[in-house]
Order: C-alpha cells, then sequence, then structure tokens
C-alpha cells in the first residue's frame, strides 16, 4: 500500500506532515509507526483501526500512551491513501470543522486525479 500526503496548491505546504512534526517524540514515532505498519501491511495493520466517514472520505485512529489521534484520508488508484487532514482527538465523534477541512481537501484530491486521468 502507498501512503501520499496531501499538499496544499496554494502554499505548497504539507498539514498531516506539519501537524505530526509538531507533535511529542514518543507521539510522532507512534504515529510514523503506525503509517509505516499500514504501507507494509495495508488494510490488516494491528493496533490501527480504519473506519468510514462519509462516501469516500474514511479515517485512520491511532491510540498512543498520552492521546487519541484522527488522520482523514481518501484512496486513489487503488490501494493509494493520501492523508488529508490530521487532529488530535478531544471528543467522541470527529468535530464538524475537522472533516469540513478533509472533505475540501478530498474534493481537491479526486478533481486533481480526474483531471490527471
Amino acid at each position: 500500500m502507498e501512503i501520499l500526503f496531501y499538499v496544499n496548491a496554494n502554499n505548497n505546504k504539507c498539514p498531516v506532515n506539519e501537524f505530526i512534526k509538531k507533535l511529542e517524540s514518543k507521539d510522532k514515532a507512534k504515529i510514523l509507526g503506525c503509517l509505516k505498519n499500514i504501507e507494509e501491511l495495508g488494510f490488516d495493520c494491528p493496533r490501527v483501526q480504519f473506519r468510514q466517514i462519509r462516501r469516500n472520505l474514511w479515517e485512520i485512529k491511532i491510540r498512543s500512551a498520552s492521546a487519541g489521534f484522527r488522520i482523514f484520508y481518501v484512496c486513489i488508484k487503488g490501494r493509494t491513501l493520501v492523508l488529508l487532514h490530521a487532529y488530535q482527538k478531544q471528543m467522541k465523534k470527529a468535530p464538524k470543522k475537522e472533516i469540513a477541512i478533509a472533505e475540501q481537501r478530498m474534493l481537491e484530491v479526486i478533481n486533481n486525479e480526474k483531471n490527471d486521468s
């Protein structure tokens, strides 16, 4: 499985990567380790949960000793995941604001996919 990071076309920033960089080293290591396992093992990756949010928008649930993290993604080209948005879990349900950000980026990725085809 291939994992790509969404890059904002306007400012060339990678929001998920920037989110991960700001974390404490143990949380950063946990998330990066889980992403590596996903690349190697796909959806059978242990200690990670996948959940559909809406239509093509999915989330990866990662739990560290100190917190829970969510990374929204969309699948393209079969087995390629594009990581769209990440946040630290605060509540039981995903906040609408976080979902809205991920959906907007997902639409951008899907539209770029169609234009590249």
